[in-house]
C-alpha cells in the first residue's frame, strides 16, 4: 500500500475516530460515516447485536461497505466483552458465558484467565470482531462506592497485573488487538453527586505509581495494543486536570513519556454528559487529539459525531493540530490494524460454523471456570449445603433485590421481544415491566433451587422500603432464608434489609431437637465487598455476577452438587486463606504422658459444642478410652498440636486388628475453632498412609466396636451426617456402601419385666441358655465365633473370658447335641476393658453392657435366638442390681431390626453408618 493514499488528510483524519450507531442493521448514518468521512473504527454495543449469526452479517456488511468505498485497510471493529455482566454479544447457542474479571481472579489461576480470554477472543473473531476493549486494568484501591465493581480484578496491584497480562495474552493469541482501560485508573474515584460533576482522582502521581499504575505499566511492557484514557478529573499535588483524556499532562507526559506507551490511545466517549456540557464535543475533540489521543470515541449520536469530524478538520485547518500530529496517530492506528486484520480476514469471517466447532471445549471451560470461581467466604455454622440441613417438605425463602437484567442475557432478549407474558396480558409481565424484570432476574434461581432439592422455595423481592410485614410473615413461615445482594455498598438499603432479616432469624430457632438460629445464607451476586468483612453474616457466598450460568452454579453449591474452590481476590483473600487454605500441618505420634491431658481438654470442648438436649457420643470419654493396650491389636494414634500451649488441635486414633486383618480409623477429632483448616484432612492422610505402609491390611473400616466410641459415621444429627459422608467420600471412602449400626439402652431395670411373648418363645425353643465364666470355656466359644468376621469380636470375647470376675459369656446350645448356636458377652462397669465403652460411665446409674452377639449361620430363627440371649443377659444384669443395660453395637443389616429390641424396652442411644472397603480399593493419599 502506497503512503500517498494517506496524503488525503480527510482520509487520515477518518482513521482517528471510533464511533457507534443505533440499530442491528447498517443504517444510512453509519454508511455515510464510512463512505464519506472515511471512518476507520467502529464500536459495537449490545444494542447492535442480537445473535452470533446476525453479528457476523452486520460486521461483514460494515467491512464490505468500507472495502467498496476504497478504504485502504479494513475497519477496526471493537467490542466490550468483559464477561460476567459486561457482554455486548449474547447468543445462548454459540457464545459462552464466562465469569467476570473479578470472578476469574477468584479462581486463583492465571492459566484459567488466559484460556478464558483466548476462548472469548476466538468467539469474537469468528463473528468478525478484531479489537476487544480489554483487559480492565483498574485496581480497586478504594472498594466502596466504586462503579467498576467486579469488572476489576481486585485491590492488589500485583494480582491485577498478573491476571491482566494473562487476559491480554489470551486475547492476542486468539488474533484480537487489545485495549487496556481505564487509564490512569477508575479504582478510587470520588463522586460529587451531580451528573455534570466529573468523578475525581485525588491520589497523587506518586501514589498512583505505587499502586494503580502497576498493571498498566506491566501491560505496556508485555505489548498491549491500545489504551483507553478515562474522562475523570485529577486533583492532587502536581496535577490538576478537568478530564484526563483531554490532558497532555496525562496522555503525552504520563502515559507516553513516563510509562513508555507508543500504542493507540483512545479517549473516553466525548458524549458523556459532564464533558459535553462543560467543554463541548467539538472543542473536546481538538483537545483530545492535541493531548495525544489517537482515537476519539463518540458512541451514538450522529449529529454529535458530525460535529466532532467538523471540529477536527477545523483544528487542522486553523493550525491547532499539526499534520505531523495526525500522521503519528495514523501510523499507530494502522500498526494496530496490521496486528489483527486484513481484507482477506475481514471479508471472510468464519461465522457460526466455527463457533459450532469451538462450542464443546468452551462449554467445558465455562463450567470449570464458574465452579472454580464461586466463593464460600464464610460458613461458620456449617449450613452448606442446605440439602443436609433441610428436609424436602421444609420451605426455603429466597429474598432478592430489584436489579436490571444484564444487557446481554436471555432475560433481556425475551423482554425486548415481549416473549415473557403474564397470563392474559398483551404486554410483557403486565403493566409494571421494570418491577417485574427486576424480579425475573432471580425468578429462575428460585425455580432451580426448588427443582434441585425437590422442595418448595418461596420467592419475593425487597426494596428500599425495608422489611415489610409480608417479609416477616414469610421469614416466620420458612425453615431457611437465602438473601441475595447486588452491590450493597452502593445500594445501602440492601445492607440494612439483610441485617434486619438476620436479626429476625436470630430470634427464631429452627424447629426440631437442635437449638440453633434459623439458617440464613447471604449471597452477593456482584461485588464481594458487600459483607466480606462483616462476620455477623455467618454464611456468605460470592458469585461475582448474576448471569444465568453463575446462578446455576450457585444452585449447585447451595444444594451440595458442587464443592466451591473460589477465594476472595486481592488482599481480602489473605484473611480468607488463613481460615480455608489446606495448610501443611505437622503430624506427630500421640504421646500419652505429653498429650493425655490435652486430649481430655479437646474431648470436653467437642462434647460441649453439641446440642444440650442430646447425649454426645463422647459422653464418658477420656484419653484412656482410646488406648487399648491389647496384644491382638496394634495401635497408632496421631495428633496436631500447638507446641507452645501444649494443646491439641486434632487427634486421630487407628487400630490394626490382627484376627481379621482390618485397619480401623476409630475417631478423627478437631478443635471446633480450627475446623476447615485441613487438620482433619492431614490426620486422615497420615492415618491411611501409616496403615498401608504397615502392610497386611485386607480391609479398612470407619468406626470401631473397640473402643466403642464411634461405631461409624455419626447419624443422630442429619446435617452432620450428610456433611461427614461427603467429607469422607472426598477422602476416598465409598460411603454409598455403608451399613447402619447403633447402640441401644434399656433403662429403669428395677421396674422392667420381660415381654410375655418373648418369654413364651424361649420356653418352646429347643435351645438351652447358660452363663459361663473363665478361660476353661475358651476353646468352644472361640471356635464358635470364628464364623464372625466383624472387627473386634474376637478381641472382646478374649477379654471377657480372661476377666471372669467382671465379665461372662451367655451361650445358647442346641439341646440334643450341645452345639453352640449363639453367644453374647456380658460386661460390668468394673471390667478392665469397660474403659473402652464410655457409655457405661453414668454417674447416676449402674450400667452393664451386652456386647458382640454371634449367631451361627446354620440357625434359621436368628431373631428369636438373639432375643433369647439378650433376655437372659438382662435378667443376669438385673440380678446384679444394675439400673440399665447397654447394647453396644446392633447391626441394622437385615438380620435383626431395632423394632424387635424396642419391644423389649430398648431405645436407640446413638446411630452410626459403618463404612468399610477392601484395601485394594482404598486410594492411598499421595
Amino acid at each position: 500500500m502506497e503512503d500517498s493514499v494517506w496524503d488525503d488528510m480527510d482520509r487520515a483524519m477518518g482513521q482517528m475516530f471510533i464511533m457507534g450507531f443505533d440499530g442491528t442493521e447498517v443504517n444510512s448514518q453509519i454508511k455515510t460515516l464510512i463512505e464519506k468521512h472515511h471512518l476507520g473504527t467502529i464500536l459495537l454495543t449490545a444494542k447492535n447485536l442480537k445473535s452470533a449469526e446476525q453479528t457476523t452479517k452486520l460486521v461483514l456488511d460494515l467491512q464490505t461497505i468500507a472495502h467498496n468505498a476504497g478504504h485502504p485497510v479494513p475497519l477496526a471493529i471493537g467490542l466490550d466483552q468483559e464477561n460476567g455482566g459486561v457482554n455486548s454479544l449474547f447468543d445462548e447457542t454459540y457464545i459462552l458465558q464466562f465469569p467476570s474479571a473479578m470472578g476469574v481472579a477468584a479462581t486463583g489461576s492465571t492459566d484459567m484467565a488466559y484460556e478464558i480470554a483466548k476462548a472469548t477472543g476466538q468467539e469474537l473473531g469468528a463473528v468478525g470482531i478484531n479489537w476487544i476493549m480489554g483487559p480492565c486494568l483498574d485496581v480497586l484501591t478504594n472498594v466502596k462506592n466504586q462503579p467498576l465493581g467486579v469488572r476489576s480484578m481486585g485491590d492488589d496491584p500485583e494480582e491485577v497485573s498478573k491476571f491482566g497480562v494473562a487476559f491480554m495474552k489470551g486475547y492476542k493469541d486468539a488474533g484480537l488487538a487489545t485495549c487496556g482501560k481505564h487509564f490512569p485508573s477508575y479504582g478510587n474515584l470520588e463522586f460529587l453527586g451531580s451528573s455534570l460533576d466529573v468523578p475525581i482522582i485525588t491520589d497523587s502521581l506518586e501514589q498512583l505509581s505505587l499502586s494503580a499504575l502497576v498493571p498498566f505499566r506491566n501491560a505496556i511492557s508485555q505489548g498491549v495494543d491500545g489504551m483507553m484514557v478515562g474522562g475523570c478529573a485529577m486533583s492532587s499535588a502536581g496535577v490538576n486536570v478537568m478530564h484526563a483524556c483531554l490532558s497532555e499532562q496525562v496522555v503525552d507526559n504520563l502515559l507516553r513519556d513516563d510509562l513508555g506507551f507508543d500504542g493507540v490511545v483512545m479517549s473516553e466517549c466525548l458524549e458523556m454528559e459532564a464533558l459535553s456540557q462543560n467543554i463541548g464535543v467539538g472543542g473536546g475533540t481538538v483537545m483530545a487529539v492535541d493531548a495525544g489521543c489517537d482515537l476519539v470515541l463518540l458512541c451514538r449520536l450522529y449529529s454529535v459525531q458530525q460535529e466532532a469530524i467538523k471540529y477536527l478538520k477545523l483544528g487542522y485547518e486553523d493550525g491547532a493540530i499539526s499534520g505531523d500530529r495526525i500522521r503519528k496517530s495514523l501510523k499507530r492506528v494502522l500498526n494496530l490494524k496490521a496486528t489483527c486484520t486484513s481484507w482477506d480476514k475481514a471479508l471472510n469471517p468464519p461465522g457460526v460454523s466455527s463457533l459450532s466447532t469451538l462450542q464443546p471445549s468452551h462449554t467445558r471451560l465455562s463450567a470449570e471456570a464458574y465452579s472454580a470461581s464461586v466463593t464460600v467466604v464464610r460458613d461458620k455454622d456449617r449450613l452448606l449445603p442446605l440439602s443436609n440441613l433441610l428436609d424436602p417438605e421444609e420451605e426455603i425463602l429466597l429474598l432478592t433485590p430489584l436489579v436490571k437484567p444484564l444487557p446481554a442475557s436471555a432475560l433481556s432478549k425475551r423482554l425486548a421481544t415481549g416473549s415473557l407474558m403474564s397470563p392474559g396480558s398483551t404486554t410483557p409481565w403486565g403493566k409494571n415491566v421494570s418491577l417485574m424484570s427486576g424480579e425475573n432476574v432471580f425468578r429462575e434461581l428460585g425455580r432451580s433451587i426448588a427443582r434441585k432439592r425437590r422442595g418448595r422455595v418461596l420467592h419475593t423481592s425487597y426494596t428500599a422500603h425495608g422489611v415489610r410485614p409480608s417479609h416477616e410473615n414469610l421469614i416466620n413461615r420458612s425453615s431457611a432464608i437465602i438473601i441475595v445482594t447486588a452491590d450493597a455498598n452502593q445500594n445501602l438499603y440492601q445492607n440494612g434489609f439483610t441485617k434486619h432479616a438476620a436479626m429476625i432469624c436470630k430470634s427464631q430457632p429452627m424447629r426440631g431437637a437442635e437449638r440453633r438460629e434459623k439458617p440464613i445464607v447471604v449471597v452477593s451476586v456482584s461485588s464481594p465487598y458487600d459483607f466480606a468483612l462483616d462476620n455477623s453474616i455467618g454464611t456468605y457466598i460470592c458469585t461475582y455476577d448474576f448471569t444465568e450460568t453463575a446462578l446455576q452454579t450457585l444452585v449447585e453449591v447451595l444444594i451440595g452438587d458442587l464443592s466451591p474452590t473460589g477465594r476472595l481476590p486481592g488482599t481480602l483473600s489473605q484473611n480468607q486463606r488463613q481460615h480455608q487454605s489446606k495448610q501443611h500441618w505437622l503430624i506427630e505420634s500421640f504421646d500419652e504422658d505429653r498429650d493425655g491431658k490435652a486430649l481430655d481438654d479437646l474431648l470436653q470442648m467437642i462434647e460441649q459444642e453439641g446440642p444440650v438436649n442430646q447425649r454426645s457420643e463422647l459422653f464418658g470419654c477420656s484419653s484412656t478410652t482410646f488406648l487399648l493396650h491389647n496384644s491382638g491389636i496394634e495401635e497408632s494414634h496421631w495428633v496436631v498440636r500447638n507446641s507452645s500451649t501444649r494443646s491439641l488441635l486434632g487427634f486421630c486414633c487407628t487400630y490394626f486388628f490382627k484376627s481379621t486383618a482390618t485397619g480401623v480409623v476409630g475417631a478423627i477429632l478437631v478443635d471446633p475453632d480450627r475446623r476447615k483448616l485441613s487438620i482433619g484432612h492431614a490426620l486422615h492422610t497420615r492415618a491411611i498412609k501409616s496403615m498401608v505402609q504397615r502392610g497386611g491390611v485386607k480391609r479398612f473400616q470407619l468406626g470401631s466396636k473397640l473402643p466403642g466410641v464411634f461405631l461409624g459415621i455419626p447419624t443422630n444429627n442429619n446435617v452432620e451426617r450428610k456433611r461427614l459422608r461427603r467429607w469422607f467420600a472426598s477422602m476416598g471412602w465409598n460411603t454409598a456402601l455403608s451399613r447402619p449400626v447403633c447402640s441401644m439402652i434399656l433403662k429403669d431395670l428395677s421396674t422392667w419385666s420381660a415381654p410375655e411373648k418373648i418369654s413364651r418363645s424361649m420356653q418352646h425353643a429347643e435351645v438351652e441358655y447358660e452363663l459361663v465364666h473363665g478361660r476353661q470355656y475358651a476353646e468352644s466359644i472361640i471356635e464358635h465365633i470364628k464364623s464372625s468376621t466383624r472387627q473386634g469380636v474376637t478381641e472382646i470375647y478374649q477379654l471377657a473370658l480372661a476377666d471372669h470376675s467382671s465379665c461372662g459369656v451367655i451361650r445358647a446350645k442346641r439341646s440334643k447335641d450341645g452345639t453352640v448356636l449363639g453367644s453374647v458377652v456380658l460386661c460390668s462397669p468394673g471390667a478392665g476393658w469397660a474403659e473402652a465403652l464410655p457409655a457405661l460411665k453414668d454417674t447416676n446409674n449402674i450400667t452393664w453392657a451386652i456386647s458382640s452377639p454371634v449367631i451361627s449361620p446354620s440357625v434359621g430363627e436368628y431373631s428369636t435366638l438373639l432375643q433369647g440371649l439378650i433376655l437372659l443377659g438382662i435378667r443376669q444384669v438385673k440380678q446384679q442390681q444394675a439400673d440399665a443395660v447397654l447394647l453396644d453395637c446392633v447391626d441394622g443389616d437385615g438380620h435383626f431390626d431395632t423394632d424387635s429390641l424396642s419391644e423389649m424396652g430398648f431405645t436407640v442411644l446413638h446411630n452410626f453408618e459403618e463404612v468399610s472397603c477392601d484395601a485394594d480399593s482404598m486410594s492411598v493419599p499421595a
